[in-house]
């Protein structure tokens, strides 16, 4: 891997800071999005189990493998703990089915080992902590090289340090220009854990428009995405790209791995293209003044939101 497009996660391990998102890519199309991901220089990969399609992962990765002639370990692939949310009866992880969970995920993705394993959400605090507990395990035993959370707040990740477990490596949590958390953003970095973004689009928002995924503040932020003075637009024709390529590299410069995700081959090449421009100060400036608080695609500790 090209480690000036890289960020480390630990003294030997470094991750993308660009990868391939399959969330909401179903099990029957993720083998041939994966596979045309990898071809096109993606080198991370990221799924979980809640996304079902963990299977046809691992088949793109293995068709990917295949035709580039490249070796697992010039990939950076990472899957999530479903961890279990009684309110929705659904059985909470334990120690051991957390175990039981990562063998069955490496089983799908016809894996040894996966790069990053994240706890996917923090639905039940009576579990939590065996779960982690769990992952350190599962590090331990290398089939996980690096463990992480995400939607974790601070407080979730300070119960971690008060049981004195290990602190994650990484917490992948909704980030963009109009959802910064510079104050949750702050304290991962002082304590030396990677921020990783999802949800890099939401101001250009199309993605939620899913049936099931749109609510009133999503619906708001389309409206404003395609106002004809979107800030990101004019952006977008200075520079000359995209806005998608102009949200993406905000993450970048900001030392954030980011998720683009499509199924189309001619966006697959734009959105990795993240390293041929940068975005000046001033436009960081008045970017860094769009910040509108929490996020739609997940409320932390709020079971009832997507993620």
């Amino acid at each position: 891997m090209n480690k000036e497009r890289t960020i480390s996660l630990s003294k030997n391990l470094h991750i993308p800071l660009v990868g391939f998102g399959t969330y909401l890519i179903s099990n029957d199309d993720a083998a041939q999005a994966v596979s045309n991901a990898i071809e096109s220089g993606y080198r991370h990969v990221d799924t979980a189990e809640a996304y079902r399609n963990e299977q046809g992962v691992g088949m793109g990765i293995q068709s990917g493998l295949g035709k580039t002639g490249l070796s697992r370990d010039q990939l950076f692939i990472t899957t999530k703990l479903w961890p279990g949310n009684a309110q929705w009866g659904d059985t909470p992880k334990t120690f051991d089915t957390t175990i039981t969970s990562l063998n069955a995920s490496l089983g799908r993705l016809q894996l040894e080992y996966v790069d990053l394993y994240l706890i996917h959400a923090t639905f039940d605090p009576g579990q939590r902590l065996e779960q982690w507990k769990g992952l350190v395990e599962l590090k331990r035993q290398g089939k996980a090289r690096a463990i992480g959370v995400s939607n974790f707040s601070e407080q979730h990740i300070e119960e971690l340090r008060s049981a004195g477990l290990p602190l994650p490596a990484a917490n992948q949590i909704e980030l963009h220009p109009w959802s910064q958390k510079p104050q949750l953003i702050r304290y991962l970095r002082k304590n030396g854990i990677v921020p990783i973004a999802y949800s890099s689009l939401v101001p250009l928002s199309t993605w939620r428009a899913a049936k099931g995924q749109d609510s009133a503040k999503t619906e708001q932020m389309q409206k404003d995405s395609q106002d004809a003075d979107s800030p990101f637009k004019k952006m977008a024709q200075k520079y000359g790209v995209s806005e998608a390529q102009v949200l993406l590299r905000w993450g970048v410069q900001n030392g954030y791995p980011v998720l683009p995700k499509s199924m189309n081959s001619a966006r697959l090449k734009e959105n990795i293209d993240l390293f041929s421009f940068s975005i000046d100060e001033e436009d960081m400036a008045t970017i860094e003044k769009m910040d509108r608080g929490d996020g739609v695609a997940w409320a932390f500790g709020d079971p009832t939101r997507n993620a």
